[in-house]
């Protein structure tokens, strides 16, 4: 199922067209998409039973085509964790020792922005960090590894963008607030769940700006996986539905570019996961 955010209402995209949840339900389930994403399993249940028809108006490959209309799968989470270093690769080319536990921060909420929202560039050293993002669908406290995936409503395509001028000021490092300025966490295009996903554990990962490959990689080589991720963060927060994980990024960050690279007004950045779909992301003046 693609759980995805269409004019502000939730609904599911299939190839023949869309299914708003609301109108589809009789009202049984929410315009929301924050709400829908805490009763994923229930939507699932409800779609197989009763197969809603779908409205053949706006497809998934005219979503795939023009995703304008679509905003980010999560628009209000209470908590959105980030995990630094992640990537042994990632580690090597910051020349730092790949840490013995996850190094977890947050990104604040209202840097969400959807899949071809433009990011407006503060300052001239704005980059980028294509990431897997988890969707909490079931929180919970001291989760054990092998019950990470119950607890998981799916999967969605994200950026931490970063203002490295700020993150790299003083000591130590400031990272929160330099990956949250406006639309600094593109995510979309939808919430896919783990049913669609033949291997949800290994799932490739490419970028590009301005049309150059600037990162590749695959979900497989994670340092700490996802189970071990919310194994550990929920050892200390209590996880709750709809919470998101930026799980980390693969090397080819511009600041580690020799020399550095990073975005420019009118440079486009365009992220895909195998699966999951592609962000499209314009960057602009501030």
């Amino acid at each position: 199922m693609k759980l995805a955010n269409l004019d502000g209402r939730a609904v599911v995209v299939t190839p023949e067209g869309v299914i708003d949840l609301h109108t589809a339900s009789g009202g049984r389930f929410s315009t929301s998409v924050d709400a829908s994403v805490t009763r994923i399993a229930e939507i699932s249940q409800w779609l197989t039973v009763t197969h809603p028809k779908a409205d053949p108006t706006t497809t998934l490959a005219m979503l795939e085509a023009d995703a304008s209309r679509l905003g980010p799968p999560v628009t209000d989470p209470r908590q959105i964790f980030a995990i630094g270093l992640n990537y042994r690769d990632h580690s090597a080319e910051n020349n730092v020792p790949v840490p013995d536990a996850p190094l977890a921060f947050t990104k604040w909420p209202s840097s969400l922005a959807g899949p071809v929202a433009d990011i407006p560039l503060p300052t001239e050293t704005v980059d980028w960090e294509l990431e897997l993002v988890v969707v909490i669908g079931t929180g919970g406290r001291n989760i054990p590894s092998d019950k990470a995936f119950d607890h998981i409503a799916g999967f969605c395509v994200g950026q931490d963008i970063s203002e490295r001028t700020m993150q790299m000021t003083g000591f130590p490092p400031q990272f929160g607030l330099a990956k949250s300025h406006q639309a600094f966490s593109p995510i979309g295009p939808w919430l896919t769940t783990l049913d669609e996903l033949d291997d949800p554990t290994d799932l490739a990962l490419s970028s590009t700006y301005d049309g150059d490959t600037i990162q590749k990689g695959r979900t497989s080589d994670l340092i700490f996986d996802i189970p071990t991720l919310i194994s550990y963060l929920s050892g200390v927060c209590e996880l709750r539905p709809a919470d998101l994980i930026f799980t980390g990024t693969p090397s080819g960050v511009g600041h580690a570019s020799k020399p550095p690279r990073y975005m420019a007004p009118g440079g486009v950045l365009r992220s895909t996961i195998e699966g999951l779909g592609s962000l499209t992301n314009t960057c602009t003046a501030p």
